[in-house]
């Protein structure tokens, strides 16, 4: 293997921060370098990583393109990287969205144009290590990481209450992050004698579970601050406010990285690590995951600001991903981290149509549309075709993780059921049924949004010859759309990739009075 190899990981995470130091080497009054920088270094990012998916493969290692360095080993301090298929699909969706996200505020972001584009090389590299993360140390920091840039996004460049959603944002995510960094310190303490202790995950792994009394509240530690992050029921009231007031780029990312980052916690750390509670409370977070479905459903229908209303989808979606993860099976879990993707591409793009839509009108509000698709055909049809996604039209990526999400729950017997009177309901059966709710709930608010907003009769912001999608914009949009079509059509890879983790994560977290089940496509 060549020193390349061996380092295109790190070279790959850090390769942004690097583009940042060129952005504060050069004039603060050069904005269109400043830009242009940001575009190429993260465009280089997502060129670098193609990489990692081509020469991915399941060997026996646990993880591919590992690298560690001893940090402070007498603390147990490591430099521990590497990327199994579920954090590869979301390293790969963070470096996609990279150029995106710089390309669709191209023609918005007029002050602080240095800051700005500091900020978005900083956090794609905060992201970024977040997913390649492998010891514990090591990926708080890069969670911690995020913050800054983000608070950065939302509070500068947002719109009227920018203030008040930046802190908002920033206090609930840092007080759940607080008592996980107790929790990483218990675990640490735990891992050894002194001066042998560890915070390698992999490590700790290898350690076995602890006993199941002591698991109870080191799993809530960690699952609050990802659940915050996800964001779940009842704990989501700060992502509309961060929504709304953030500019589109920024919403791109919290919709298409950001939250992620709360399902991945759970898929990577809570679960795994703490299995017993995991199970203990799995049905718990089926039920909120539901809620959450049903809840930002009906929240959407009545909403009156466009990103406002996307906000709330973004609370319905990922209620079908926790509802996966807490299904423990494997249709249910390689749908949820499929799912995981395909809300990062078909909600960040619904956040870049509608940033296009601002730039021309200067509104948000659903009464100032109607009728754009007669003066912007092309936009229309590309808003069609992300919609149809978000619902989840069979042939668009959607369906599929949807599909598997709903097939692996009602599937799910470890899950016990409820009985009230004589009668016994299957929580797996009763939860999938009411979680195929939102989907229909889905169509409903968001086809409404098209006609309201394309077909229907011609309003204000229609009503002075609206451009349609230009060049650059077509460079933002186009990527989505064949992701969206490709995810559809060929999910496969996808679940090929992920396959070996979802089956290791069944194996430690399921229920130990089934056999583990095998992912999609594998033979019993």
């Amino acid at each position: 293997m060549s020193w390349l190899e061996a380092h295109l990981l790190t070279l790959v995470i850090f390769l942004p921060s690097a583009g940042a130091v060129l952005v504060a080497l050069l004039p603060r009054s050069e904005g269109g370098q400043h830009k242009g920088v940001a575009f190429i270094f993260s465009l280089a990012t997502f060129l670098a990583s193609i990489p990692l998916w081509t020469s991915f493969h399941s060997g026996p290692a646990r993880f591919s393109f590992e690298q560690k360095s001893e940090w402070a080993p007498s603390l147990g301090f490591s430099y521990h990287v590497g990327l199994d298929g579920v954090a590869l699909l979301l390293f790969m969706l963070t470096a996609l969205l990279g150029p995106i996200v710089v390309l669709s505020s191209w023609g918005y972001i007029r002050s602080r144009v240095k800051e700005y584009a500091l900020a978005l090389l900083l956090l794609e590299t905060a992201m970024l290590g977040t997913f390649a993360a492998l010891d514990l140390v090591l990926f708080y920091v890069f969670w911690e990481a995020m913050l800054i840039p983000m608070y950065l996004l939302i509070g500068v460049w947002g719109s009227e209450r920018r203030i008040y959603a930046a802190v908002k944002f920033f206090l609930f995510t840092f007080i759940g992050s607080v008592l996980m960094l107790l929790a990483i310190f218990w675990l640490w303490s735990n891992s050894g004698a002194p001066g042998h202790r560890t915070f390698d995950y992999v490590a700790l792994l290898e350690q076995g579970a602890l006993p199941a009394e002591r698991q109870k509240w080191l799993f809530l530690a960690f699952a609050l601050a990802f659940a915050i992050k996800v964001p779940m029921w009842p704990l989501h009231t700060w992502l509309p406010d961060a929504h709304t007031e953030a500019p589109a780029s920024g919403s791109i990312i919290l919709a298409g990285v950001l939250l992620k980052m709360g399902t991945f916690g759970f898929i990577r750390y809570a679960m795994p690590l703490f299995p017993s509670a995991a199970n203990q409370w799995a049905p718990a977070i089926a039920v909120l995951g539901v809620i959450g479905i049903i809840y930002g459903s009906l929240m959407c229908m009545a909403q009156t600001d466009l990103k406002r209303l996307i906000a709330y989808s973004s609370v319905a979606h990922l209620g079908f991903v926790m509802l996966g993860l807490s299904a423990l099976t494997a249709e249910a879990v390689s749908g949820a981290v499929l799912q995981m993707v395909n809300h990062g591409i078909s909600t960040g793009a619904l956040f870049l149509m509608v940033g296009i839509l601002y730039e021309r009108t200067h509104t948000r509000e659903l009464a100032a549309y109607g009728g754009v698709a007669r003066v912007a055909p092309a936009m229309a049809a590309a808003f069609v075709v992300i919609t149809l996604s978000s619902i989840g039209l069979p042939g668009t990526n959607g369906f599929v993780g949807e599909f598997l999400i709903l097939l692996g729950t009602f599937t799910a017997k470890g899950m016990g059921s409820w009985t009230i009177g004589t009668a016994e309901f299957s929580k797996g059966i009763t939860l999938a049924v009411l979680a195929a709710s939102g989907v229909i709930l889905g169509a409903v608010y968001m086809l409404w949004v098209v006609q309201r907003v394309f077909f229907g009769p011609e309003r204000k912001a229609a009503s002075h010859g609206m451009a349609d999608l230009n060049l650059r914009e077509w460079f933002t949009v186009a990527p989505l759309l064949l992701a969206i079509v490709w995810i559809g059509l060929a999910p496969q890879p996808l679940l090929d990739a992920m396959r070996r983790p979802v089956d290791e994560f069944i194996e430690r977290v399921g229920r130990p009075q089934r056999a583990p089940p095998t992912a999609p496509g594998n033979k019993e």
